[in-house]
């Protein structure tokens, strides 16, 4: 028998090539996308950041202003915030008790003494979002981490008050001709 003779396959050598190639670029495309992933979701957490921080802000002014009596309070807990017992219903100033949406953990509290102020991440990241925040957030504008939004009610001086709520055990008005 006569040996045959052996035949090169230039294209093998190509179509490996390729496929090294395309392989390489689907990493680096792959790389790009989990990037932009990560970006979005860091968006997505300072957003319920600033969400979450508003509504602490919003029930510990809600307390405040609910407090009967001449003599305004802060809270003095979290759970104040959820189920405040100082009335015959218990009023609910937050619907639960929050983490942190960065950290995962509790917030901070910011006190006056024993009552609360307000609420701060404890993280010190790198914010992305730096300007174009809402009016009530506006104090934020250039800050460069999360630890420096600080979610804060201050009582107005004096016993002004800047807004009126109406009180826990008030029913909503009726309107005209009986039906609300």
């Amino acid at each position: 028998m006569l040996a045959q003779p052996r035949i090169k396959h230039p294209a093998r050598g190509i179509v490996l090539l390729a496929l090294l190639l395309t392989l390489a670029l689907m990493a680096v495309a792959l790389m790009g996308a989990v990037e932009v992933w990560s970006f979005e979701r860091q968006r997505e957490t300072e957003a319920e950041l600033l969400y979450v921080g508003d509504q602490y802000r919003l029930a510990i002014e809600h307390y405040y202003y609910a407090t009967p009596g001449a003599g305004k309070t802060l809270p003095t807990s979290i759970d104040d915030l959820v189920e405040d017992q100082r009335f015959p219903v218990p009023v609910r100033h937050l619907r639960r008790a929050y983490a942190d949406p960065v950290t995962g953990q509790a917030f901070e509290l910011l006190r006056n003494g024993e009552q609360i102020s307000g609420v701060v991440s404890s993280s010190t990241a790198p914010t992305i979002k730096r300007s174009g925040f809402s009016r009530a957030d506006s104090a934020f504008e250039g800050f460069e981490t999360y630890n420096q939004w600080r979610f804060l009610f201050s009582p107005p001086v004096s016993g002004k008050t800047s807004r009126k709520l109406p009180s826990p055990l008030s029913h909503p008005p009726v309107a005209s001709g009986g039906k609300p």
